[in-house]
């Protein structure tokens, strides 16, 4: 049955296709023509008034082809109405950035013409998923077709089709011609230069740019530690006496990177419209499920489920759960120590080339431990958090971060820790420290970049194959390039990214005073990471849809509370070091106080400066003043002018 339009026979330049939306290919007839029809149909009557067209493939020899694949666009006037539902803030004539509203659309700066130019490919592609996902049932009680998938006014139609598999996937289409122009700004050229963060903004919106723009900033803040860093190795390496300095630079240089990234992190957002941004009410999770219940808030029909319940969820298995996980790593630490110990001893009978290059061994096979680790309980922690049935996606987010941040930090800190603290040992937490953090990048690298890229070439030869086995001579780049991007990898968002820096942070923040090479390394991995990074999300993966963000989110403060505890790990190393032990050769306790003075009082600086400095610079701050009085004023102005009207009707 053919259903809506075939691309491959019917005139596509009517419409852009935008949006790529596959169902399972045994979906019901009656299924599909109601999910189309609801997408089709005016907003008065419910519907997302959107256009879409089937995509039919022809037939292939050795496998049959999906025919429920559909291309979703949308017509200008909608795309300009939803961009004022959606909140979007766009540079008005003045040069302030302001709420989108298509009665006033000719006062904002791009707007020329009928206003084609005005929206960006990736926000067309983030109102029609708001737009889809919003798109609510009425008086449905089931989907058409699938008794059992039961429906209520106002469930969210695509969730519920998405939660139980009939949808497969809906992915925004790349553009070929901003990809290759983006491409080749980006990372076709090897360049020492700032990164197009508004170029990538434009193409997959404010969170990924934002992510890049906290890369950049990272790395060209690690210079300064780098450069002190090279001629430290190089001159002190085996002077432990003289870490004191390089611990107190790190102190104030952990401190203020961070104040400053709030400052920047707004100047970015301010500029792309975000950091005003209302944030928008939040739908359930598409995961979500409980008894029908109202809510409070929209008087909406929605699952309800207990806090109670997910309470004892949450502390009577997954934080046992974790607490296992822990133990677990910390055996592994124990028996990580009995294989240094061994390697060690035999060093020491036999000193040659063979058993030095022996030392190393049980460091690297820690450290390629410590990542699988961490990708098992990645696994579980995600399964054990979708268990607790969080109602919204942030709840979600920020019980998933939590999991993962403290037991990656146990995971990958700890045997540095008993190193420093209980064995004292600073030659080999100097030699542990290098072979984890050589080890993990070398191992991010090829997991992140070069399989990925890999497989994907693969999977590109198959299908272009297929294509030209398929269509001969014919020219169909359009089929071509959705049967690609259909089986191209789902980006899963920046957690894994963000993850990642926030370990190297820690490795260098923490301890790097006895290993100064330890920001040079993360240097160069950040300089490879952006050209991996860049690859990825422009060949890799399929096109994410745009998510506006005003900052990092939480990931901010985990970077914060990593600085706090390396501020208290700095000061503990520099109290165990000979030089402090110096002045005080008979009496530790005294130390431990000077050391603890010492830290309140860092603790104490850090916090002032994070008062003194505000994350919002001036400027910005007086643009968003003026913009929220003008706003108050024109509501004024609109009162007054609805009460005039009144008046005059009252009289007549």
């Amino acid at each position: 049955m053919q259903l809506g339009l075939s691309v491959s026979d019917s005139d596509v330049s009517s419409f852009t296709p935008l949006v790529v939306l596959e169902l399972a290919d045994d979906t019901k007839a009656e299924a599909i023509t109601w999910l189309l029809n609801r997408i089709r149909d005016k907003q008065q009557n419910g519907g997302a008034e959107l256009l879409v067209n089937q995509l039919l493939f022809p037939a292939q020899d050795d496998q049959k082809p999906n025919p429920n694949v559909f291309l979703v666009g949308s017509t200008l006037q909608r795309l300009l109405n939803g961009a004022e539902d959606v909140g979007l803030f766009k540079e008005f004539q003045d040069g302030t950035m302001r709420g989108f509203t298509y009665a006033n659309r000719e006062s904002f700066k791009d707007f020329n013409g009928d206003g084609e130019g005005v929206l960006s490919d990736a926000e067309c592609q983030y109102i029609i998923k708001h737009e889809l996902d919003t798109l609510r049932a009425k008086n449905e009680e089931h989907v058409p077709g699938y008794p059992k998938l039961k429906l209520y006014p106002g469930k969210s139609v695509v969730r519920r089709l998405q939660s139980k598999g009939v949808l497969i996937q809906y992915f925004p289409l790349h553009n070929k011609e901003d990809l290759k122009r983006l491409s080749f700004s980006w990372y076709k050229k090897f360049k020492l230069s700032f990164q197009p963060l508004d170029d990538i903004r434009h193409y997959f919106g404010e969170g990924l740019a934002l992510y890049f723009g906290f890369l950049e900033y990272f790395t060209f803040a690690l210079v300064p530690m780098a450069l002190i860093g090279i001629p430290y190795y190089l001159f002190d390496w085996e002077d432990y006496d003289k870490y004191v300095l390089f611990a107190v630079f790190n102190l104030v240089w952990s401190t203020v990177f961070l104040e400053v990234w709030k400052r920047c992190s707004a100047t970015l957002a301010y500029g792309w419209g975000t950091l005003s941004r209302k944030k928008a009410f939040e739908e359930p999770r598409a995961g979500f499920h409980g008894a029908l219940g109202f809510n409070p808030v929209t008087g909406r029909e929605e699952p309800v489920y207990p806090s109670s319940k997910r309470q004892l969820r949450i502390y009577l298995v997954s934080v046992p759960f974790v607490l296992l996980c822990l133990y677990l790593s910390f055996y592994v630490m124990m028996v990580y120590f009995d294989m240094e110990f061994w390697a060690i001893n035999i060093y020491n009978e036999n000193p040659d080339i063979a058993t030095s290059i022996l030392l190393f061994v049980p460091s690297i096979i820690y450290a390629v431990v410590i990542e699988i680790m961490n990708l098992l309980y990645r696994f579980a922690a995600e399964f054990l958090t979708d268990w607790e049935n969080h109602r919204l996606e942030s709840s979600f987010q920020n019980h998933l971060v939590l999991k993962v941040l403290v037991f990656n930090f146990v995971n990958c800190f700890a045997s540095l820790f008993y190193i420093a603290f209980v064995m004292q040992d600073m030659v080999l937490l100097r030699q542990s420290l290098a072979t984890l953090l050589i080890t993990s990048q070398i191992l991010n690298q090829v997991m992140e970049a070069f399989l990925p890229y890999w497989l994907q070439r693969r999977r590109n030869k198959k299908v272009h194959k297929r294509m030209r086995r398929l269509m001969g001579d014919k020219e169909l780049p359009l089929l071509g390039q959705v049967q690609l991007e259909t089986e191209m990898n789902t980006y899963l968002g920046t957690f894994d990214d963000y993850l990642e820096q926030f370990l190297l942070f820690g490795y260098v923040s923490l301890f790097s005073c006895v290993y100064p090479l330890a920001a040079v390394l993360v240097v160069l991995n950040n300089i490879t990471e952006v050209y991996s990074d860049a690859f990825k999300m422009c060949h890799v993966f399929k096109r994410p849809f745009s998510e506006p963000a005003t900052n990092i989110g939480v990931w901010q403060l985990a970077f914060e509370t990593m600085s706090i505890i390396a501020v208290v790990t700095n000061c503990a190393l520099i109290g165990l070091s000979p030089q402090m032990k110096a002045y005080f050769p008979e009496s530790d306790t005294q130390l431990i106080l000077i050391v603890v003075t010492i830290e309140h009082v860092l603790l104490a600086f850090k916090f002032i400066l994070a008062f003194v400095i505000p994350d919002v610079p001036k400027h910005i701050q007086v643009n968003l003043a003026k913009l929220e009085f003008d706003s108050l004023e024109a509501l004024k102005k609109r009162i007054i002018e609805i009460w005039k009207d009144m008046t005059m009707k009252e009289n007549n």
